[in-house]
């Protein structure tokens, strides 16, 4: 507490005061009904929704995630994040519009549209109750494990205590403000984020003496290696090597998870958009913003702690090392403006996914299972138990975490192999609810697997999510994990896919009608002519490998030009701009 200036206190009071009066003041907008309090009446314009979700994926733990990364690996670690965007550009050219079409609440409801009969009905239970519970706790969890290591580093309180503190005030807002609270407050959060992250990240560098002598005194760093200032790491083709696993990241993990078709609380948000445009134009500023934008300024902290604190002390693992930046660097007020834009991240994040799980619980099993005649009241009530419910569930997780990087991985072997699935069943009739079921049944039980094996061979030397599982004298890393779990995972779904009755016709008519998709529909494109759009396919195609390329145009050019790389920066940046320009006329011309 010590390291706080009375200014830096009016700061932080300031912050809780307005996020107060925001969620009294949307509390009863929010509570008219399930529409309003989950999709705020399908009303929001794109600016909103697509700052909302860059917010959302920014966390307290995010900056502390990808420090850890840099430190232990590297600069290119971070295509661990940065490869959704070929699958983020294709929710932009495509699944945007078809999930506006859609008109669902949730993106489970979609399934007992597409599919048909009691698997459908028993998958859009399971996969809701899964995500609400299960996915959610790990990610609230890691959250507010984040959230308690910057308390403990930069206050000196106990974590423990500083995740439930944290956990009762987020509880509180999200109980009030619905989703009109997390959508127009994370505009506000987003730009307190971001102004945090920049200012640190502006103040470390000045503390060094700048990017050239950064870049000098990183080489004595004892975590320095080829790779650490490398966006594409060299290394060979040796099955531990640093380039394999980049391989694996952009070849095979971005449409293998369970966001390959936008996500279930990026869903959230296009199905919140006034129409089909306003989804689009959302989701094309979150893929710019989330990664061209916020990820330098962590970078560049990550880099200067490795020249500040080449070893944490009290041995609390490199994610800390942020948040010690963070007290080195910043003075009076500047310290009380970086907790808020901390607790501004933290806040977006956590009220989003309390709502999120709270439309599955409530949407998805509660008024389709249990009370189908559940007044808008009463629902609202309900889902007011559930975001309750899942808070304490929450906090009980983030005290078993040992890693929230992680965490990360472990989630992401959850729903490895699912996402061809998620992608066809847009596109080919013969898709079906067991096709679904069959994938996250053995994406899950696969990563459960691996979890249950490093345990019987830690012993009591286990610690959640991570201790590696171990093959002879080799340790089975993520991108490993992902070249078993694919697989696997695809030949599964596919023998059962075959083996199973295709889709009632009186099913797939009306969500063809709907969604205006295109592909292999056979008998129902024929009975339903008109709706499909010729050659369709190849302008997808074409806008979705432009604005790849601009995203990492822009990316990759902004990253050289602030490493002082200024001709392949000047280029990158170049071809960023190029291609999406290319971009934004071709979707103008839709």
């Amino acid at each position: 507490m010590d390291a706080l200036h009375t200014l830096d206190w009016v700061i932080i009071a300031a912050y809780a005061a307005l996020t107060l009066a925001l969620g009294l003041g949307f509390r009863r907008r929010a509570s008219r009904s399930t529409e309003e309090y989950f999709l705020s009446g399908r009303s929001l314009p794109w600016w909103v929704l697509g700052t909302s979700m860059v917010a959302t994926t920014f966390a307290a733990d995010t900056p502390l995630a990808v420090t850890g990364f840099i430190r232990e690996h590297g600069i290119w670690y971070n295509w661990f994040g940065w490869h959704y965007v070929m699958s983020q550009m294709l929710a932009v050219v495509l699944f945007s519009r078809f999930w506006r079409r859609a008109g669902v609440l949730t993106d489970n409801e979609l399934i007992e549209m597409r599919y048909s009969g009691k698997p459908a009905a028993f998958l859009r239970g399971f996969k809701a109750g899964y995500f609400a519970l299960l996915y959610n706790f790990i990610v609230l969890g890691w959250v507010l494990k984040g959230m308690g290591t910057v308390a403990e580093a930069v206050l000196g309180v106990d974590p423990d205590l500083a995740v439930v503190i944290g956990a009762a005030l987020a509880l509180s807002y999200a109980l009030l403000a619905g989703f009109w609270g997390v959508v127009v407050t994370d505009v506000v959060q987003f730009v307190l984020a971001m102004t945090g992250s920049i200012l640190v990240a502006v103040r470390a560098i000045h503390y060094v003496g700048g990017i050239a002598e950064l870049k000098s005194r990183l080489v004595a760093s004892p975590q320095f290696s080829a790779n650490t200032l490398a966006f594409i790491p060299g290394g060979g083709w040796s099955w531990d090597s640093d380039f394999v696993k980049f391989l694996a990241f952009v070849t095979l993990m971005w449409w293998a998870s369970h966001n390959a078709d936008g996500g279930g609380y990026l869903i959230q948000r296009m199905a919140a958009a006034k129409d089909e445009r306003h989804a689009r134009g959302a989701t094309l500023w979150f893929v710019v913003a989330n990664n061209v934008i916020r990820y330098w300024p962590w970078i560049l902290t990550a880099l200067v702690s490795m020249v500040l604190f080449p070893t944490i002390p009290d041995g609390r693992g490199d994610e800390a090392a942020y948040p010690l930046v963070m007290l080195e660097v910043l003075g009076p007020g500047l310290l009380g403006l970086l907790l808020v834009s901390f607790f501004a991240a933290f806040m977006s994040t956590i009220d989003t996914h309390l709502n999120w799980g709270a439309s599955y619980l409530i949407n998805d099993i509660y008024r389709r299972f249990l009370r189908r005649d559940a007044g808008e009241k009463e629902t609202v009530l309900a889902a007011k138990v559930c975001v309750l419910l899942m808070m304490a569930c929450a906090v009980i997780v983030a005290f078993a975490l040992s890693s929230i990087g992680k965490a990360w991985l472990f989630v992401w072997a959850m729903g490895a192999g699912i996402g061809p699935v998620l992608i066809l069943r847009w596109f080919w009739w013969r898709i079906n609810a067991w096709s679904e079921i069959a994938a996250l049944a053995s994406s899950v039980l696969l990563a459960v697997g691996f979890e249950v094996t490093a345990a019987i061979q830690s012993g009591s030397d286990y610690s959640l999510f991570a201790t590696p599982v171990r093959v002879g004298d080799m340790a089975l890393q993520t991108h490993h994990k992902a070249m078993i779990l694919v697989p696997v995972t695809i030949l599964v779904w596919l023998v059962v896919t075959f083996a199973t009755r295709p889709v009632d016709p009186q099913i797939l008519r009306p969500f063809y009608r709907r969604v205006r998709p295109f592909g292999r529909w056979g008998e129902t494109a024929r009975l339903e002519p008109g709706l499909h759009e010729a050659g369709l396919g190849w302008v997808i195609v074409r806008q979705w490998f432009a604005g790849c390329l601009g995203v990492f145009g822009l990316l990759f050019g902004i990253g050289n030009l602030l490493l002082l790389q200024m001709l392949p920066g000047l280029v990158l940046l170049g071809l960023g701009v190029t291609a999406g320009v290319y971009l934004g006329r071709s979707l103008a011309q839709d």
